[in-house]
C-alpha cells in the first residue's frame, strides 16, 4: 500500500468585471489553483484559469508553461499573453504556490496525532464470504500510515484489501482496511497499524464475541430468569400457606 497521499491545496482568487453599458451581461472571474502530492512540494504544479461567463476561456499551467485558449476568444488571449510580460509572472507560479503552502504546513509538520482504531466484522450484501474484517483508522495526521493484518502474529499478505488514505477535510484523515477469510477455531486476527505518532507498531486484536448490545440483551434476559426463578418458588410458598390458613379456619 502506497504511503504517499495525494493532495491539494486550491487559492481561489474571484474577481469581478463589469464593463460598459452591458456590464449586467458579463462577469470575468480567475481561479488560481496548486496541485502537489510529494511531501517536499517538489512536485508542484500551478494552474491559473480564466472564466467569462462561467465559461473557461483560457488557462495557464505550468507544465506546458504557457497559456492555452479554450475558445475563439480564449486563443486570442492565449497568444497576447504567452508574447508578454504576464507570461513571465505567471512562470514564477510554483515557486509561489510552494512559498505559501510550506508555510501554511508548517504549522501542522511538526505534531502529530493518533488515530482511533476499530476492529470489527461486517455483512457484505448476499453474504458472498464466510466473514469480512474491518479494521478502521480514524482522525490522524500526518496522512502516512500503513494497515496490516496478523493471522495468529504472522503477517497476512492476501485476502485483504485496503483504501487509500482519506482526507477528512480538516487536516485529519481517515483509512480502511477489509479482511476476507475463512474462521478456523483458536486462531487469532489481528490488525497492525504503524504511524508517526506510534513508537513501535500498534497490534489490535479483533473480540469475535458477541457485541456490547447483544451481550447487554443477553445479560437483561439472564437477570430476568433468575429473578423469575427467585420469585417462583416464593410465591409457591406463599400461595401453600395461604392454602393452609384457609384450611385451619374451616376446621
Amino acid at each position: 500500500m502506497s504511503l504517499l497521499k495525494h493532495s491539494s491545496c486550491h487559492l481561489i482568487l474571484t474577481l469581478s468585471l463589469l464593463t460598459g453599458a452591458d456590464s449586467a451581461d458579463y462577469y470575468y472571474i480567475r481561479r488560481a489553483k496548486c496541485i502537489y502530492s510529494s511531501p517536499d512540494f517538489s512536485d508542484m504544479k500551478y494552474i491559473d484559469s480564466f472564466y467569462l461567463n462561467k465559461h473557461l476561456f483560457t488557462q495557464f499551467n505550468s507544465t506546458l508553461r504557457k497559456f492555452v485558449g479554450f475558445n475563439e476568444i480564449g486563443e486570442s488571449f492565449a497568444e497576447s499573453w504567452n508574447n508578454g510580460p504576464f507570461v513571465q509572472t505567471e512562470r514564477n507560479g510554483v515557486a509561489i504556490c510552494t512559498s505559501l503552502i510550506q508555510s501554511e504546513a508548517s504549522r501542522f509538520l511538526d505534531k502529530v496525532v493518533k488515530p482511533k482504531v476499530k476492529v470489527s466484522s461486517v455483512t457484505r450484501d448476499g453474504g458472498n464470504h464466510p466473514a469480512v474484517l474491518m479494521c478502521s483508522a480514524y482522525e490522524f495526521y500526518p496522512a502516512h500510515i500503513k494497515v496490516s493484518w496478523l493471522r495468529d502474529g504472522k503477517l497476512m499478505t492476501s485476502e485483504m484489501t485496503s483504501t487509500m488514505e482519506m482526507a477528512d477535510g480538516d487536516w485529519y484523515y481517515q483509512i480502511h482496511s477489509e479482511l476476507e477469510y475463512t474462521p478456523k477455531s483458536g486462531e487469532k486476527i489481528s490488525c497492525m497499524v504503524e504511524h508517526a505518532s506510534f513508537n513501535k507498531p500498534m497490534i489490535y486484536d479483533w473480540d469475535p464475541s458477541l457485541p456490547e448490545s447483544d451481550r447487554n440483551k443477553i445479560a437483561i434476559g439472564s437477570s430476568g430468569l433468575v429473578l423469575g426463578m427467585i420469585i417462583a418458588p416464593a410465591g409457591l410458598i406463599y400461595y401453600k400457606k395461604k392454602l393452609a390458613d384457609r384450611t385451619l379456619v374451616r376446621l
